[in-house]
Order: C-alpha cells, then sequence, then structure tokens
C-alpha cells in the first residue's frame, strides 16, 4: 500500500532530480524573487527609520500651546439678515499654556506618553564683537528635554550643562559668531516694553541634523528664558514625546477633546513627509504584489511541463495503486520544496545585499547612508509567503495531473 506523506515526498524529490535543470531554474528563480522582495522590504523599512530620526531628533512628537487669540465679533449674527463686515485677526503674541504646571503630571501619566516637557520659546540676537545673528531662542529644563530630542546625544563639542548663565548653541551659529565652548556671548530679546540682554557662557555646541536649526538654535534655562522673553513663570509650550511615534495622531485628538488648547502632532507639522512614507509603504507592497506573482507564475510553468513530463510515470503510478489524491499531492510536495528551498537561498542572498549595501554604499562624508537590517520576523514572514506560494502555484500543475486517466498516460 501507498502511504502518505512518504510515498509522495519521495517520488516528488525524484521527479524534482530528474528534471535537474528545470528544478535548479525554478529554485534560483524562487530565490532571486525572495531576496528582492526581502532587500527592499529591509531597505525601505531602513530610509524610513532614518528619516524619522532625522526629522523627529529635533522635534517633539505632540507639541501643546496655548490658544490662538482670536477677535470677539462686535455683536452676534442675527439669523436670515446679511450682514457686511470685515474682521482683521489679531497679532498672536506670546502667551503662557495656562496652569502648565498641573498639566504636566497628568500627561506623564497617560500610558503612551514617554516624557513631558515645557518650554519657552521666540527670538532674539545673538551678539559677540560686531557679529550679530538672529536666533531661536528656547529655554529648557534640560533633563526633560533631554528626554524629548536626546539633545545630550547630539553634542559635538563641549558638556551639556544649562546652569544660570549658560547655554548650548548650535554648531553653525557657533561658526557665524565665532565662539567655542567657554566663551561668552550675548542674547538680546526685545518687545514694546523695551530691550532685554543676557550675557551667557557657551558650554555645549550640538549638531541638531538640519544646518538651518544649527544656525539659528540657542537653549538656554527656563528661567532665563522667561525672563528674556517677558514671560515670568509661564511656559509657551509643553513637548510630549511618545513611545510610539505613530500613535501621536490619534492621541493629539483625544487630548484635543480634553483640554482647550492647541494641540499638534508630528503628523499634522510634517504632513508632506507622512505623504512620502505612504507613497514609499504602497509602492512597497506593489513590488512585492508583483515579484510574488512572477514567482508563482514561473513555479506555476515548470510544474506544468513536468505533467507533461512525466505523463507516462504518472500514468504506471496510477496502475499500480496510487490515487488521485497521492498523484495531487506529489505536485503539491513539489510545489512546497521549490519554495522552501527558493526561500532559504533567497534570504541568504537578501543577507548578502544587505552587507554588501551597509560595506560599500557611503556618502559624502564617507560614512553609511544609513543602517539596514532584516528582521527575523520579516524573514520568517516572506519565507512562509513564498512557500505557500509555491504550494498555490502548484494547485493547477496538480490537478492537473491527477486527472490523467491511467491508460491514456501510458500511451503518451
Amino acid at each position: 500500500m501507498l502511504i502518505w506523506p512518504g510515498f509522495e515526498l519521495r517520488v516528488a524529490l525524484r521527479f524534482l532530480r530528474e528534471g535537474r535543470m528545470q528544478t535548479l531554474l525554478i529554485i534560483v528563480g524562487v530565490a532571486a524573487g525572495v531576496a528582492v522582495i526581502a532587500y527592499i522590504s529591509a531597505l525601505i523599512s531602513g530610509l524610513q527609520s532614518n528619516t524619522l530620526a532625522k526629522t523627529l531628533g529635533a522635534q517633539a512628537h505632540i507639541t501643546l500651546r496655548a490658544p490662538d487669540d482670536l477677535v470677539t465679533p462686535a455683536a452676534l449674527p442675527v439669523p436670515d439678515a446679511a450682514v457686511l463686515t470685515e474682521t482683521q485677526p489679531r497679532a498672536q503674541r506670546l502667551r503662557s499654556v495656562a496652569n502648565w504646571q498641573a498639566l504636566v503630571p497628568l500627561l506623564e501619566a497617560l500610558p503612551d506618553v514617554a516624557g513631558v516637557s515645557p518650554m519657552v520659546s521666540g527670538s532674539g540676537l545673538a551678539l559677540r564683537g560686531e557679529a550679530s545673528q538672529a536666533i531661536a531662542l528656547m529655554g529648557v529644563d534640560l533633563d526633560r528635554y533631554d528626554r524629548v530630542v536626546g539633545l545630550r546625544s547630539k553634542v559635538v563639542s563641549g558638556s551639556a550643562r544649562l546652569a544660570p548663565g549658560e547655554a548650548i548653541v548650535g554648531r553653525e551659529l557657533a561658526q557665524d559668531l565665532g565662539v567655542r565652548v567657554g566663551d561668552r556671548l550675548t542674547v538680546q530679546t526685545g518687545s514694546v516694553s523695551g530691550t532685554v540682554s543676557d550675557s551667557v557662557r557657551v558650554t555645549a555646541l550640538v549638531d541638531l541634523g538640519v544646518k538651518d536649526l544649527n544656525r539659528r538654535t540657542v537653549i538656554v534655562p527656563l528661567r532665563a528664558a522667561q525672563s528674556l522673553l517677558a514671560l515670568p513663570g509661564g511656559a509657551s509650550q509643553l513637548d510630549l514625546t511618545l513611545k510610539d511615534v505613530w500613535v501621536a495622531q490619534t492621541l493629539a485628538r483625544a487630548l484635543q477633546t480634553q483640554f482647550p488648547y492647541k494641540i499638534e502632532s508630528w503628523q499634522e507639522s510634517n504632513a508632506q513627509l507622512v505623504s512620502a512614507l505612504n507613497a514609499q509603504s504602497i509602492s512597497t507592497a506593489i513590488i512585492r504584489g508583483v515579484v510574488l506573482a512572477v514567482v508563482v507564475l514561473g513555479i506555476a510553468s515548470v510544474l506544468v511541463v513536468s505533467v507533461v513530463q512525466k505523463g507516462r510515470e504518472i500514468g504506471i503510478l496510477r496502475a499500480m495503486g496510487a490515487t488521485r489524491g497521492q498523484v495531487l499531492r506529489v505536485f503539491l510536495v513539489q510545489g512546497a520544496v521549490v519554495g522552501a528551498l527558493g526561500s532559504v537561498l533567497g534570504l541568504l542572498l537578501a543577507v548578502a545585499l544587505i552587507w554588501v549595501f551597509t560595506h560599500f554604499v557611503r556618502g559624502s562624508d564617507g560614512l553609511p547612508l544609513f543602517a539596514i537590517a532584516l528582521p527575523p520576523a520579516t524573514a520568517l514572514q516572506v519565507a512562509l509567503i513564498a512557500s505557500v506560494c509555491g504550494v498555490l502555484a502548484a494547485v493547477a500543475p496538480a490537478r492537473r495531473a491527477a486527472a490523467l486517466d491511467p491508460a491514456q498516460a501510458i500511451r503518451m
């Protein structure tokens, strides 16, 4: 009696060995498809992670500010009445988030929030000798701000400290002003009430990843910025960093329903970046689908040819007692074996391509463009999909083989 799965596996392997060239070509084809899918997935994932890291490296995931000043209408609108009016928007002044000291612990208690940092930010001038540069002045609590943007990891010179009378400046701004760590510069701000200035000593130079930010960033202690920007005891915004950046939009909408503040997620402030990332993901899915279709068609075409070539053998097996189900399973096993072997070889080839990219593709600074890796979960997913596609590709040829009449097949 012919017993499954030993019988089907032995016959399937024998058929594959007899058509060595066909088997080798289709396994190489499957391996190439799997390698392309795995490598493209790893490449796009690495590119997106690198883009997000550079974009979000100097900004919060969610920003909470005081609501905008609005013009109060002179009179309530009258129903069904035509009113000719022109309202000029109010100039926005620097305002503090109401009750921000009590709000910080509430936000920190949220499960998705990893850190909250109060900030006072505004414009000013950095002066040293005859040099003058427009700056974006930021007052922060260094420990809290470091949890939001990882400021200490961006230090290129000096040591990040923000004691009273100290400041951290961007690398390009330091070059423009001709200052180094330990030098002093004057920070000046102005308003309708007059001009305020303060002399600070530079403790560190930072690289925020964007030259424009490096050219205008000056970070001082929170209380110093409150004095310079005439916002005593206030915070113009609260920066939130999250454990998962992709929940920012959902959390921002939830917070908008709870608090009367202007709350904006990084997706809203970087809409073009989000669109580009979505386009990359869609393109990757299309490429994967097309490659899988090519793999399926390749396996199916080879197995169809195998059915024609092995018609006599199939007839003899049927005459010896093999059932239609056993013949069907012989070709399904062939598809599974081809898919599995091609998947293993393809993953090895993808790992080799990733190694080549990591070690030989360099940017203008001589460093790798970005790090890419093939996560085990992604590799297993790709291998399983390829193996399943191998079995599915064998369904049609297997049904054709099982439908052969033994007598006619032997006479072929």
